[in-house]
């Protein structure tokens, strides 16, 4: 008998999974926002920021509506705008070039390491060298496991660009045992509620050293107001409400925890699948990769993923198609000089096994099993 005849299915994300562990906490954070009566930019979203910069060791965070809109406002913080070019990765969430173009600033692709799959540094430097207009960098900390910053940080240094971290799959990760937020000029984080550290419906934020930075960030969520009812600058609505803040306080508390387990998990994976056809997640020496997913590599993934979902273990891909080849940018994005040859390869062989703290003993074994027997 199959497991999926005698077990339920194995949620790739369990995203009820915190609300069900911490019901008695999360219900009384609910419960003293509206009480409160307040529900815009109060206490909560106040005390979230301080407590989230305090982790992490940042100058300072800055709540906003969502990831996107962190990842835009940080651009627009650091003055970029409109004409200026922005080099990205294109196997990521589309959100990351979508965000640039929202900043009114235009994508520049570069292609991924096939190890880290997060952005190469020689690719970074042979664009920055041959691509004019470059005003800054948008590097993907993909999958919980940041990028190589000791080689692309100094790369933005010799040509004088703004280095801006998308941390949005990353939160607790660490390069050199600091915290991945704390090495650019600023930083984004989502808190979707797929997110290591989620929120319970969107939300995100920017943080940054640079007190400056901080505050045209507070401007520009809220209509570029300085002064209430005046604009100092074109701004936008883009505000972290009091109850998501209220419940990430709740869950800031846990994501080292969390990670951990994440980690525990990753490690009963590789032991599990280290002699299987296919390659197991890159862990760079000088850094602390957090498993936001848990994603190998596999020849025929589309039908190892088929065989899988029929016994009941849920997997996903992150992503299906790199952002330069999807409809809605294919044939107008710039690419670096060397092409996307790597994007395009783990587009057609990235697959992302069942991933979130709760994930219980039993079911990491039986993924192992099924995933053994869908290599057959």
């Amino acid at each position: 008998m199959s497991d999926a005849a005698v077990s339920p299915t194995i949620l790739q994300m369990d995203v009820g999974a915190f609300y069900r562990r911490r019901r008695t906490e999360v219900d009384a954070a609910i419960a003293r926002v509206l009480n409160s009566g307040w529900f815009i930019l109060g206490g909560e979203c106040a005390a979230f920021e301080a407590e989230f910069a305090e982790a992490f060791g940042y100058g300072g965070s800055v709540g906003v509506a969502n990831g996107t809109d962190a990842l835009t406002l940080a651009l627009r913080a650091l003055g970029i705008g409109p004409g200026d070019r922005v080099a990205t990765v294109s196997h990521t969430a589309v959100a990351t070039v979508a965000a640039i173009e929202m900043a009114g600033a235009v994508p520049v692709l570069v292609d991924v390491d096939d190890e880290t799959l997060t952005m190469d540094p020689a690719e970074l430097h042979g664009a920055l060298a041959t691509t004019a207009g470059i005003r800054a960098v948008v590097v993907v900390h993909l999958y919980g496991q940041p990028a190589d910053l000791g080689a692309l940080a100094p790369i933005c240094r010799e040509f004088g660009v703004r280095l801006v971290e998308d941390c949005a799959q990353a939160h607790g990760a660490t390069i050199g045992g600091v915290y991945v937020g704390g090495h650019g000029d600023a930083a984004a984080f989502s808190f979707y509620p797929t997110k290591n550290l989620g929120a319970f419906g969107d939300g995100g934020a920017v943080a940054a050293r640079d007190p400056a930075v901080l505050e045209r960030v507070r401007a520009l969520r809220q209509y570029g107001w300085v002064k209430r009812y005046v604009s100092e600058i074109a701004g936008v609505n883009s505000r972290l409400d009091e109850l998501q803040a209220a419940i990430l306080r709740v869950r800031l508390p846990e994501l080292a925890a969390d990670n951990e387990r994440r980690r525990t998990i990753a490690a009963s994976y590789d032991q599990g699948l280290r002699s299987e056809a296919l390659r197991l997640p890159y862990r760079s020496e000088d850094s602390r990769h957090v498993f936001h997913q848990y994603v190998i590599r596999v020849a025929d993934r589309d039908r190892v993923a088929a065989r899988l979902k029929a016994v009941g273990v849920g997997v996903n891909i992150h992503y299906p198609e790199p952002v330069h080849l999807q409809a809605a940018y294919r044939g107008r994005l710039a690419c670096g000089p060397s092409g996307l040859a790597n994007s395009e390869a783990a587009a057609r062989s990235v697959l992302s096994l069942p991933m979130y703290p709760e994930l219980a003993d039993a079911d990491i074994e039986r993924v192992i099993r099924a995933l053994r027997a869908a290599l057959q």
